[in-house]
């Protein structure tokens, strides 16, 4: 467990803020879809038919596919965060500071849909706890940490020194 003057959690603000350009980088990739798709609706005869609500339902669940996995490899990996919380130089990691496995990344962002459910208030509880945890922190059991990775290795040893520093000749 980490020892209570090393921590620094993660406050709202800067989490808000990461959320935002986590939500520019989505968007930059999903909002020309939808327009497309929009465009499509709005100039088709019917814009009920089967095939443009397909493809509406399809763009939806092609977002929530991307959006998971996208929270799920990143907050899993070496960086322990996505690039909105690598800008602002946030971290995820268990209760112990270690690297999250996917399988919890995973529980972590399905949890942001309760903390989303409930008015948002999930997400809005991170400024009032104690370990500035929100709600879909509590149920994966993460914190967000500022300050960048401590590495979870002990530095090797130096080589040894195989130089021959002898003054005569070898005697093999």
């Amino acid at each position: 467990m980490f020892q209570e003057y090393q921590i620094n959690y993660a406050g709202f603000w800067w989490r808000f803020l990461a959320s935002m350009i986590d939500g520019l980088i989505m968007g930059v990739i999903f909002v020309p879809l939808g327009v497309v798709i929009g465009i499509g609706m709005a100039s088709a005869n019917d814009p009920d038919s089967p095939m443009l609500l397909a493809a509406n339902y399809g763009l939806n669940g092609l977002e929530f596919l991307v959006g998971w996995l996208y929270f799920a490899f990143c907050e899993s990996s070496s960086w322990q965060a996505t690039l909105g919380k690598k800008v602002c130089g946030l971290r995820v990691t268990d209760m112990a500071g270690n690297q999250l496995t996917f399988g919890r990344a995973t529980g972590r962002y399905f949890g942001k849909l309760l903390s989303g459910l409930i008015c948002y208030i999930g997400f809005i509880m991170a400024g009032f706890t104690e370990r500035k945890q929100a709600l879909h922190d509590m149920v994966a059991n993460t914190l967000v940490l500022k300050g960048p990775a401590v590495p979870q290795y002990m530095e090797p040893p130096p080589p040894p020194d195989f130089s021959y520093r002898g003054g005569g000749p070898l005697n093999i």
